[in-house]
């Protein structure tokens, strides 16, 4: 062999040596033996790194958004008013949810949830995988991943937050109790329509509270969670109306198959087609005003306004659906179609309220507070900023019986007493001079109390304050539910109402008078609970604060203003009534404070300047009908409201206790006044006749002095009226062009 063969031969084995050393190397290096102890050495990192993760990652507190809640305004007869808040959700307990309801979201998500740590390690590393690989979002985490998700953390679609439910749901089902993450999750859970949580779903897509949910409606809206706007029936395509009938499905199979559905029961199911979407009770038109007034009451029994407004409060409301509905009837029907708000400046600024209650539970059934809480948010029906004028004048009447109280000239005051009725006349016995004129400064003469309230004469009360004095007279209005305040000085002038109140007021006042003298409180709030707690609340009918003699009489005199007196539009033989007209100061507001045995009212107008920054102004000349008075659109409102609200009528009548009984006296309309204007077709009601004189008729026994003796007549003091529309005096009669020309007096 030569030395050129011999030379390649030695390459060759070298080569071969080579390969043959290169394959014993690998297969050295990577043995079974070193691969799986390389494995366990990964897992042990891996733990490890996981034992760190678990340790340093605590569970957080809840994201805000988590916990965001709406209050929910319910009708009193549970009947949805209203939601506020960002969020629309009503976090409910796990046993308001009936438990079939409950199975449903388990069979859809969730089949080991009661038997499962709280993970689903294959799911999870599937959603990993994805979101590393950008395929989008993962499937197959639990019902505890699920709740941790929506609870604690948020919908980014990172590893980080992946890796973060992992420990959290882990240590969060050790921590919790299965119960308690089902209800996390069913409460948390977007269903769409803007609803979160099954309470706000049940209301959205059926109309009803989640606890009168059927095991179909629940299977339902447990298949939308998987995509709850594809699946929503009103807007879902025909494939989307398949998938969710093929995952509704589904949903009961499975609770079949857990043996928590009866297969019979099963086969008869059919598919629950959810209702059409509605919006959601916004705060306009009277929603608004009706909500401010519950807030506002619940604030003055305690509960914290920044506790309302962080959410969660289910409150109901006294409010009568019905009954409110006709209340804004009768002022669009009595009140509204009747004035031209845009040509007509007095029109543009009349502005109405109303409060209506239930004299002997003291809830606020009806409340209108204008044209719309989105237009004029300031609420008519609680405002406080207006003169309540001759609505007062009964509290006068009632604190003279309640006090036993005397003329000038030692006679106790009774319904029957006479006083001289001649316009500014000045008041005898009160340090404080007080001459208010009479509406178009009308003498009257010498008249009973009761002729006095029918024609709300000026003269009469302001002497019979002075006669009770003004300190009971106020004493005795605080005691039946009037404010206090600055506006409300003990002086004569409180006769004809010139302290402030609101129709909510006055309806108090006027609900204690109907409930024989027991305090009446108006009370909007029937009831407020939050997750938390139970709003207390106090009994709206308090203690005996009149005697009933005294009421009853009151109501006596009343019912004859609305029989033969300035309230004759509201009379009916469909129910038994008893009120007061009132109109202030310059004509800047219109009241009718009235009731019958099972409803109070109280209607007001209020003239307010669109501009000046909402200045008080006359109502003279709205709607064209010159003086706007008690006796017209608050009347004819209250009637029209009081009719329908009574369902036609009713033949209740007032149970009264009199000591004595009223003589009235014949209205005889002076010259000077006689209407200008052709009577209008409905006839007035008959002029009373008049009884045989009795002792307390006689001139010689008048306990008031006549004109002649009187002192002459003095400027009034201090804060005192005496202007020619003081505080609420009212005439007789109408002049021209003012409620009903020739007919029984308005005011």
């Amino acid at each position: 062999m030569g030395r050129a063969e011999a030379r390649r031969a030695r390459q060759r084995g070298v080569r071969r040596a080579g390969k043959n050393g290169g394959h014993g190397g690998m297969r050295r290096l990577f043995t079974p033996k070193k691969l799986l102890g390389a494995f366990f050495g990964l897992c042990l990192l891996g733990m490890g790194a996981f034992f760190v993760i678990y340790m340093l990652v605590p569970v957080p507190s809840a994201n805000a958004q988590a916990e965001m809640q709406s209050n929910v305004y319910k009708y009193s007869d549970g009947t949805i008013l209203a939601r506020t808040g960002e969020i629309n959700r009503e976090i409910v307990g796990l046993e308001q949810i009936p438990k079939d309801v409950q199975r449903t979201f388990v069979a859809a998500e969730n089949k080991s949830f009661y038997q499962d740590s709280g993970v689903d390690i294959r799911g999870t590393a599937r959603g990993l995988f994805n979101t590393l690989s950008g395929k989008g979002k993962q499937g197959g985490s639990t019902i505890t991943q699920q709740y941790v998700k929506n609870y604690y953390l948020n919908q980014d679609q990172t590893v980080t937050r992946k890796l973060k439910e992992l420990v959290i749901s882990l240590k969060v089902d050790r921590n919790k109790d299965k119960s308690e993450i089902l209800a996390g999750y069913i409460n948390t859970s977007y269903y769409g329509r803007g609803a979160y949580g099954i309470q706000a779903a049940a209301q959205a897509y059926y109309g009803i509270d989640a606890s009168r949910l059927n095991v179909s409606q629940g299977a339902y809206l447990a298949a939308l969670l998987q995509a709850p706007s594809q699946y929503d029936w009103s807007v879902a395509s025909d494939t989307g109306k398949r998938l969710v009938t093929e995952r509704w499905n589904y949903v009961l199979d499975n609770m079949v198959e857990m043996k928590w559905l009866d297969a019979s029961v099963r086969s008869g199911l059919k598919f629950p087609v959810p209702h059409a979407p509605k919006a959601a009770p916004g705060m306009e038109g009277q929603t608004g005003y009706l909500v401010e007034a519950a807030n506002d009451e619940l604030a003055r029994e305690g509960v914290d306004k920044a506790d309302i407004d962080a959410g969660g409060w289910t409150i109901t409301l006294n409010i009568d659906k019905k009954r409110q509905r006709q209340l804004e009837k009768s002022v669009d029907k009595e009140l509204e179609s009747k004035l031209n708000r845009k040509k007509n400046p007095t029109d543009a600024t009349v502005q109405a309220g109303a409060t209506s209650v239930d004299p002997k539970t003291g809830r606020v059934v009806a409340l209108y507070g204008g044209r719309g809480a989105t237009e004029h948010w300031i609420s008519n029906a609680t405002r406080d900023d207006y003169q309540p004028a001759s609505t007062f004048k009964p509290v006068v009447l009632a604190s003279a019986l309640e006090n036993g109280a005397e003329t000038q000239d030692g006679e106790k005051i009774g319904v029957n007493t006479r006083y001289d009725g001649t316009s500014k006349r000045p008041v005898e016995g009160s340090d404080i001079p007080f001459a208010p004129e009479n509406e178009d400064d009308q003498d009257y003469g010498r008249v009973t109390v009761q002729t006095a309230m029918n024609k709300s004469i000026n003269a009469v009360f302001a002497q019979m304050v002075v006669d009770v004095t003004p300190a009971r007279a106020k004493r005795t209005a605080l005691d039946l539910g009037m404010p206090d305040g600055e506006g409300f000085p003990a002086r004569p002038a409180i006769s004809l109402g010139t302290m402030n109140a609101s129709t909510w007021d006055m309806a108090g006042v006027y609900a204690t008078l109907d409930n024989h003298g027991r305090k009446i409180t108006p009370t909007i709030v029937k009831a407020a609970s939050h997750k938390d707690r139970t709003a207390e609340l106090p009994d709206p009918v308090g203690k005996q604060v009149i005697s009933r003699e005294t009421a009853d009489t009151v109501t006596r005199v009343l019912q004859g203003v609305v029989d033969h007196g300035s309230g004759f539009e509201a009379d009916s033989s469909a129910y038994d009534a008893a009120g007061k007209t009132g109109t202030s100061e310059e004509n800047r507001s219109a009241w009718f404070a009235a009731y019958t045995p099972q409803l109070t009212t109280v209607v007001a107008l209020f003239g307010e300047s669109p501009k000046d920054g909402g200045k008080q102004v006359s109502l003279t000349g709205t709607a064209n009908s010159g003086r706007a008075n008690g006796g017209g659109f608050p009347a004819r409102i209250w009637a029209d409201y009081t009719l329908g609200a009574l369902n036609g009528g009713s033949d209740a009548r007032f149970d009264l206790e009199i000591p004595e009984p009223v003589r009235e006296e014949p209205v005889v309309p002076p010259a000077e006044t006689a209407p200008e204007e052709t009577p209008t077709t409905e006839a007035p009601p008959p002029t009373p006749t008049q009884e045989e004189p009795s002792p307390t008729d006689s001139p010689s026994e008048s306990p008031s002095r006549t004109p002649e003796e009187s002192p002459s007549a003095t400027d009034p003091g201090p804060g005192e009226s005496s202007s020619s529309d003081p505080g609420g005096g009212e005439t007789g009669f109408p002049t021209a062009g003012a409620g009903h020309p020739g007919g029984p007096p308005t005011r």
